[in-house]
């Protein structure tokens, strides 16, 4: 059985990885600016990355009810954490997120799930 969930936080996912390669453009050029980079732009990255926390630990959550892998869903809450804690991981985030998307997408059956 499939679920909508996985699906969603993936494509989520597809777009948290594209706001953290943003996000290193963003952040250097608000630092380097004369305004004296206000932190506005960096909370809207992470505000995005916390919302994909809670999207993958919901995912997580029915991934279990469905006996589905949840190896997925437990890499898109690490990558999310670390850019969440940091954006200075967002490349160790954008990495672990794309591996968490293949398998969110393929949604194969838990080990001993009948």
């Amino acid at each position: 059985m499939k679920s909508k969930m996985n699906t969603w936080t993936a494509i989520f996912n597809i777009f948290n990885c594209v706001m953290l390669f943003i996000s290193w453009f963003v952040v250097i050029a608000q630092a380097v600016s004369s305004d004296g980079g206000s932190s506005s732009s960096a909370t809207f990255f992470y505000v995005v990355t916390w919302i994909g926390v809670l999207l993958n630990a919901l995912a997580f959550y029915y991934a279990k009810q469905l006996n589905i892998s949840v190896v997925g869903a437990v890499l898109g809450i690490i990558g999310s954490l670390l850019s969440g804690l940091m954006l200075a991981l967002a490349f160790p985030s954008i990495v672990l997120l794309i591996i968490a998307i293949v398998f969110e997408f393929l949604q194969k059956p838990a080990k001993g799930a009948k």
